[in-house]
């Protein structure tokens, strides 16, 4: 899939005159605020000056939810607290495994709920090895939905150490070819990267993945003998000043998300685990302007001093 074949305003590293870069968006996934009613949030990215909001529905990640969290009525109801709090969705994670029998169904059902609400990118997971050929059979119908729709679809490298479709950079184009669809592309995410495949270098291989990437994720991560914890962005070993950075350069925007899921953790194995309580307003808002903050300032700082091109970084390799 090269990029001429992506709608205009698609946000992926496409060629274009660096003075002709449209806005890039900037938004904060709704995972911190896991356990918090979805106004209280609203409101309390408005107060830190946040304009975008991801809407995070992924289990395991998320209190618990069923499909009838994606109806046309909470569709409305969740536009109107948009629109009440002033704040804007261009993404929305909502993550199965599309090679599922029922990965139709359910992710149609999203699918429409997400472009309800405003979006113009759902994010998920591909699919695990072993329901490869179903995922190819899905995702040739949700991608013509996806344009039916005015969507993109971003696939995401998970973090929990199986065996994917998409675990790194590498898998990206033999994927996204294959699929041949130009509303199908990569949402990567390096800090899902250190625990997934440990061994692979986070830097590099979001570089790698610009070129095919929707959209992308920025989360920091701590690696301990107890597992994997995520950080202020800056505190961990991602390397997300050198990822944020490389963004700036791209000669057009790619919109991003800060994702900080507070609430939780991955053990060693890599397997996620949330608390028992949600995170204080006051502690998410503290970490979320410190993130804000970094990642205007680390853009600013690319657009100055300049990282060499994607094109010129070495494949990563399995």
């Amino acid at each position: 899939m090269t990029s001429a074949a992506m709608p205009a305003d698609a946000g992926r590293g496409a060629a274009a005159p660096a003075a002709a870069r449209p806005t890039r968006s900037v938004s904060i996934s709704g995972a911190p605020y896991d356990g918090h009613p979805v106004p209280h949030m609203l409101e309390s990215l408005a107060r830190i000056g946040a304009t975008h909001v991801e809407p995070a529905f992924i289990v395991g990640y998320t209190e618990p939810f069923d499909e009838s969290s994606f109806t046309e009525a909470r569709a409305v109801e969740y536009a109107r607290w948009l629109a009440e709090a002033g704040i804007q969705c261009h993404a929305m994670s909502s993550h199965i495994d599309l090679g599922r029998p029922d990965a139709l169904t359910v992710f149609a059902g999203r699918m429409a709920f997400a472009a309800r609400i405003g979006a113009r990118v759902i994010n998920t997971n591909a699919a695990a090895r072993a329901n490869e050929a179903r995922f190819h059979q899905n995702i040739q119908q949700l991608a013509r939905l996806a344009e039916d729709l005015g969507l993109l679809i971003g696939l995401e490298n998970p973090g929990d150490g199986s065996d994917n479709l998409l675990n790194i950079a590498a898998d990206g184009p033999g994927l996204i070819a294959r699929i041949n669809h130009p509303h199908v592309g990569l949402n990567y995410d390096a800090g899902n990267t250190i625990s997934h495949r440990p061994g692979v270098d986070t830097v590099r291989d979001a570089l790698a993945a610009m070129p095919l990437c929707v959209h992308t994720h920025i989360k920091d991560v701590r690696r301990t003998p107890q597992g994997y914890f995520f950080t202020g962005l800056g505190e961990g070993e991602i390397g997300c000043d050198r990822i944020v950075q490389a963004l700036a350069t791209l000669p057009a925007a790619l919109n991003l998300s800060i994702e900080i899921p507070m609430r939780l953790h991955r053990g060693p194995d890599a397997q996620p685990s949330r608390s028992a309580w949600r995170v204080p307003l006051a502690d998410i808002e503290a970490r979320l302007s410190a993130a804000l903050d970094f990642v205007h300032q680390h853009l600013a700082a690319g657009e100055v001093a300049g990282t060499p091109p994607v094109s010129q970084l070495p494949e990563t390799s399995r």
